[in-house]
C-alpha cells in the first residue's frame, strides 16, 4: 500500500492506520510515577501530576510547554527539582509520556481546609471538569494526595495507591 500511487483508496489507508493505532496500547508506568512522588515527598518537593484518561486536556495543555518524554523517575525528579525552569505548574501524562509541563490548571471553588494549598485546589479543579486523575506532593507536609472526580481518594500505602491508579486508568 505504501508504494502504491493509487490515491483513490487513501481514506481506507488512513482508516487502517487509525485502527492499528488503537491496537497498540501503551500502559502507563504507574510504579515510576508513585516512586518518584515518594522520593520527592521525602525532600518536600512540590508536585502536581495530571494523568489524562478519556477527556482530552488540550484546553489546559496549551497553557504550558509541549513535551514528548517517556516516563521514568529521573525525568520526573528533574522536572520538579526546585531550580528547574519546568517545576512551576502541573505536568500532564498521557499513556506513558509526559506531554506537557508548566501547565496552569483551573481552580476549584470548593471550600478546603487551610492546610491544602493551590496545588490541591488546582488538582480538584481539573478533576471536577474532566475525568483526569491527579497526584500531588505537598511542599509543606511532604504528603502524597490522590484526587479523582474532585475528591480526595484515600489509600493506606504506596502499593495500594499504585493498584488504585492502575484500576482507575482502565
Amino acid at each position: 500500500m505504501l508504494g502504491s500511487t493509487n490515491f483513490t483508496n487513501k481514506r481506507n489507508f488512513l482508516k487502517q492506520l487509525t485502527f492499528l493505532k488503537t491496537e497498540i496500547h501503551t500502559t502507563m508506568d504507574v510504579e515510576s510515577i508513585v516512586l518518584a512522588c515518594e522520593e520527592m515527598a521525602v525532600t518536600k518537593t512540590g508536585v502536581l501530576i495530571v494523568l489524562e484518561r478519556n477527556n482530552n486536556l488540550d484546553f489546559v495543555r496549551s497553557t504550558g510547554d509541549k513535551m514528548n518524554i517517556e516516563i521514568n523517575k529521573p525525568i520526573l525528579n528533574s522536572i520538579f527539582y526546585k531550580n528547574s525552569p519546568l517545576h512551576d505548574g502541573a505536568i500532564i501524562i498521557k499513556e506513558n509520556f509526559i506531554i506537557a509541563t508548566r501547565i496552569i490548571l483551573p481552580l476549584s471553588n470548593k471550600s478546603l481546609p487551610s492546610r491544602f494549598g493551590l496545588r490541591h485546589r488546582a488538582a480538584i479543579g481539573i478533576t471536577e471538569k474532566t475525568d483526569a486523575l491527579c497526584l500531588i506532593v505537598s511542599e509543606e507536609t511532604g504528603k502524597i494526595s490522590y484526587i479523582k472526580d474532585g475528591e480526595f481518594a484515600l489509600f493506606k500505602n504506596n502499593n495500594e495507591l499504585i493498584e488504585t491508579i492502575r484500576y482507575d486508568l482502565n
